[in-house]
């Protein structure tokens, strides 16, 4: 499953200050998907929202292997209560079985419904918490650098108008500092531990 940033593009906005007239305004990009999927963070949430999506698909897997047996069962009831050599008290007692096992498979179809329906409902508030934080944490960050080098203006590069049209026609390279926040970003990431080498054997 995959995290996408929805942000708008009026970055702007949010970083805007009335610049005195007096000089010129210093104004500066930030590719906000790209900051998003360089952020190491993101690739855990994905990864840990697939993790979640699989252990749901496997116990949905259960249910449905369940309700294929009971199936199976039905059909075989079917076939012995046509079956002409059948005894009327053998017949009975297997129209009874297949009643009771038809209410057995509504019975676990609505809860196959009702797990399919909860499981994703909580995927999916769960992909939302993460990402909320996600960007919490991003736009901290831009608005650190900002601070710091005293932007008047940002505009974020991969935010499109209304009509579709991207946001920033054009910007010098010099202008964007995703790179900046995206470093910044990931001086939080665990170290991954060194793989212990190998002992080497001693020659016979």
């Amino acid at each position: 499953m995959k995290i996408r940033l929805t942000l708008t593009s009026l970055l702007a906005a949010a970083f805007c200050a009335a610049a005195p007239a007096a000089h010129a305004q210093k104004i500066a990009t930030v590719d906000m998907n790209k900051v998003f999927s360089g952020y190491y963070k993101t690739k855990d949430a994905e990864n840990k929202i697939n993790d979640a999506r699989e252990v749901a698909k496997k116990e949905l897997d259960e249910r449905m292997e369940s309700h294929k047996v009971m199936l199976d069962e039905i059909n075989q009831l079917n076939k012995d209560i046509d079956n002409p050599a059948l005894s009327a008290t053998a017949k009975s007692d297997r129209q009874k079985k297949r009643e009771d096992k038809i209410g057995q498979v509504r019975q676990l179809e609505q809860e196959i419904q009702e797990f399919k329906n909860s499981r994703e409902k909580q995927l999916q508030e769960q992909a939302v918490r993460m990402r909320n934080q996600i960007v919490e944490e991003i736009m901290k960050v831009v608005s650190d650098h900002v601070k710091d080098k005293h932007y008047d203006m940002v505009f974020d590069k991969s935010g499109q108008s209304l009509n579709g049209v991207q946001f920033v026609l054009y910007s010098q390279e010099n202008m964007d500092f995703s790179d900046d926040v995206i470093t910044a970003l990931n001086k939080t990431r665990p170290s991954t531990p060194a793989a212990t080498p190998a002992p080497s054997r001693r020659p016979n």
